[in-house]
């Protein structure tokens, strides 16, 4: 189930949906208002955040339109401190008296909340001073009609793969910008536009009792950077038809190997695991993991907030605090947590930058190989199942015990026997993590996240 690579030709540019204007001026200006507004109040300390956005999403279903949402938002969040105590208010109506209340109304709210000895804005030493171009803003003017079109192209291709392609649950193309800024009464003020884009496809193979769903997307902050339609819809049908072979396997051990979009499930469960507010309140199977041996020696989990035009990319978090690349784990040792400032005053660290959560995670192994590809995992694989859909939650992480209805494929030496369903894979994430055998070179970004595909040395499946 290797990932397609192709790329779209850019969209003919339509005048019916111009970007929207980034007016970062006016929003600074909104920003000092609230923060002297805050003040003259009696509050202590606050923060403002000022944001508008757009959006158009188009859903076809077997060759005809299905839905057009179009969507504009705005909003102006403020938080006010009066010492300890928190008090937050938000507003559409960027009118002078409407700040006024909503300054107001999330003071009165601090007024009558209890101290907490962790709350409070970061300290000065630890905001973003600079916010480099990351090239996260590449607006896609495209109309309705244009946009139709390339749903259209998406699941025709799908169904034209081959007869036993029977329905569709639809194919989407959806596109999102906007702006924001940002401030606080310690000095921090900035903010930057933003966009990301998708396209995806649901083909459903078979007739009767025997019928099959599978999908695939593409999605990036630049248009001229998704996958070609086509060629997404037509991936996704092979994989609907892939499905059709299913029926269930015995009950056992065997290894696992997990397609690289839900490898990135995996690093999205450490991720859970390390969050600031998971470790204070207890509710981690990871608490006190700092400095402890939590993969093999040949696994690292860097963070890279810099990767220019990653969904993942920022120059500062949610609260102004300067964002830094670095390891998260280090030849599988954890080096550090997913912290906020208050998360970090409830562990008594310090914030590591990620209030709003992860930026650009990437799981590697030390020991792959450039020939590592999909085939070459299902070689190492040798005998056992390949996971391509989990189903479910089943995952407990206060103690990392993991378990989920599942659907892949039976290998044989290395060789796709056939699809395999209704079975259920388990474990526990801290031995799933330490028996982490290899990860594939085939390496897919969903979201924040970035892995090859995963080798899980043995798990129990649930079967006949």
């Amino acid at each position: 189930m290797a990932a397609n690579r192709s790329r779209s030709k850019p969209t003919p540019s339509a005048p019916a949906r111009p970007p929207i204007v980034a007016n970062q001026a006016q929003f600074r200006e909104l920003i000092a208002q609230v923060l002297e507004e805050s003040r003259r109040a009696g509050a202590t300390d606050a923060a403002a955040e000022v944001s508008e956005s757009q959006g158009l999403s188009v859903t076809v279903r077997k060759g005809a339109l299905e839905t057009v949402e179009q969507t504009r938002d705005r909003s102006l969040d403020v938080t006010v401190y009066v010492g300890q105590r928190r008090g937050s208010a938000s507003t559409s109506d960027f009118s002078g008296q409407a700040l006024r209340d909503t300054v107001q109304a999330a003071y009165h709210i601090a007024r009558h909340t209890a101290e907490d000895p962790a709350a409070g804005l970061p300290e000065v030493e630890l905001l973003a001073t600079e916010a480099p171009d990351l090239d996260l803003y590449h607006p896609w003017d495209i109309s309705a009609e244009q946009a139709t079109e390339l749903a259209l192209t998406a699941e025709n291709a799908a169904r034209a793969v081959d007869r036993r392609i029977t329905n569709s649950d639809g194919a989407s193309v959806s596109t999102y910008e906007g702006h924001f800024v940002l401030g606080n009464t310690r000095g921090f003020l900035n903010g930057y536009p933003y966009s990301r884009h998708s396209l995806s496809v649901a083909p459903i193979a078979g007739r009767g009792d025997n019928m099959q769903r599978d999908d695939w997307y593409t999605s990036d902050r630049n248009p001229a950077r998704l996958a070609d339609p086509a060629a997404v819809g037509r991936y996704a049908a092979e994989r609907a038809l892939s499905r059709l072979s299913a029926r269930r396997i015995r009950t056992g051990r065997y290894p696992v190997l997990f397609e690289a979009p839900l490898a990135c499930g995996l690093l999205g469960a450490l991720t859970q695991a390390l969050s600031g507010g998971a470790l204070y309140r207890k509710s981690s199977f990871l608490v006190d993991s700092l400095g402890r041996q939590i993969f093999p020696g040949h696994i690292d989990v860097a963070e890279d907030p810099f990767v220019p035009g990653a969904q993942g990319s920022t120059p500062f978090d949610d609260e102004g605090v300067a964002t830094h690349a670095r390891d998260l784990v280090k030849g599988g040792v954890v080096e550090g947590y997913l912290l906020s400032t208050y998360t970090a005053r409830k562990l008594g660290l310090r914030t590591t930058g990620n209030a709003g959560g992860s930026h650009n995670l990437t799981l590697s192994s030390r020991l792959t190989q450039p020939g590592d590809d999909f085939r070459a995992m299902l070689r190492k694989l040798g005998t056992g199942l390949l996971v391509t859909e989990l189903i479910g939650q089943g995952v407990n992480y206060v103690t990392g015990d993991y378990s989920r209805g599942a659907f892949g494929y039976w290998v044989e030496n290395g060789e796709i026997r056939h699809a395999v369903q209704e079975i259920t894979i388990a474990g526990n994430l801290k031995d799933m993590f330490l028996d982490v055998a290899a990860v594939g070179a085939d390496t897919l970004v969903r979201g924040t996240k970035r892995t090859g595909s995963i080798l899980i040395g043995s798990m129990a499946i649930a079967g006949l």
